[in-house]
């Protein structure tokens, strides 16, 4: 790993439970507490920011998080206001909604609010992402591929993501749409990535020094290319299916922990 993990990051991945226990959206809003600043809601990533921010502001009043500050930034000029800037500024915690991941990217990359999630970020400020927001925390992103499928050359589109996290490849609601062979296809062309897979209700907590702890209902799925004895990506025709020898996979659920430094999982009980 890089030297890019300088807070705290929350990434989900997806579908978290918003009705029972909420296990993960407690964890946030514990620690954004602890933060005392407001909640910034982040709904840029969707094309239906109003209902979206009002229902995840609801989940959270009920988890007795009142100062609550939901940001609807729906274009760059927008994304270049130094109010929306200040408003991460003076948060506890950045909340990036499910949507469209390059909404996120192409709206917020390069301008003030992007200049100022580093700053928090790099101050300690939690920061989460759910779904599409799970996938942009990364420095490269997945933003289409295909579900259900083998791997195979050409069915996976990625493009730089927000960059808090280095040398690393997250995909989400990742069991439940078996998206296995994707990143299984992302690592292939870049081993010295980790693939991080995180199913849905499940998440994973990464710290500064570059450890995560697992969290929730489901898995996380690591992929370790770093391994690898050989490849026949380079070699592939469009749609040809993936060869791979040697890659190493670890299957956590809550309770477990991986040193992404060390690429060594552990039991956190």
């Amino acid at each position: 790993m890089g030297q890019k993990v300088r807070g705290n990051l929350i990434i989900i991945g997806g579908a978290e439970d918003k009705v029972g226990k909420k296990t993960i959206l407690k964890y946030v809003a514990d620690i954004v507490r602890e933060k005392k600043g407001s909640l910034v809601i982040l709904t840029t990533a969707t094309q239906k920011p109003q209902e979206v921010g009002n229902n995840y502001r609801q989940v959270f009043e009920t988890l007795g998080l009142m100062d609550i500050d939901v940001l609807n930034i729906n274009s760059r000029d927008e994304a270049d206001l130094d109010e929306n800037a200040e408003r991460i500024r003076s948060s506890g915690g950045i909340f990036f909604t499910g949507g469209d991941q390059l909404r996120i990217t192409s709206i917020l990359g390069g301008t003030k609010v992007y200049k100022a999630l580093h700053e928090v970020y790099s101050k300690g400020v939690v920061i989460v992402g759910t779904s599409a927001g799970a996938s942009v925390m990364s420095n490269t992103m997945i933003v289409e591929g295909k579900d259900n499928e083998p791997a195979r050359k050409c069915t996976m589109k990625m493009a730089p993501g927000l960059g808090f996290l280095e040398e690393a490849i997250i995909d989400q609601h990742f069991d439940q749409r078996g998206r296995i062979g994707r990143l299984l296809c992302g690592v292939a062309e870049n081993p010295f990535m980790l693939g991080i897979g995180i199913d849905e209700d499940t998440a994973i907590r990464v710290y500064p020094d570059a450890h995560f702890e697992v969290l929730g209902s489901n898995a996380v799925t690591v992929i370790d290319g770093s391994t690898i004895k050989s490849t026949n990506v380079s070699e592939l025709n469009p749609d040809e299916i993936l060869a791979i020898s040697g890659v190493t996979l670890h299957v956590l659920p809550c309770g477990y922990g991986f040193d992404m430094k060390k690429k060594r999982s552990n039991s956190t009980y």
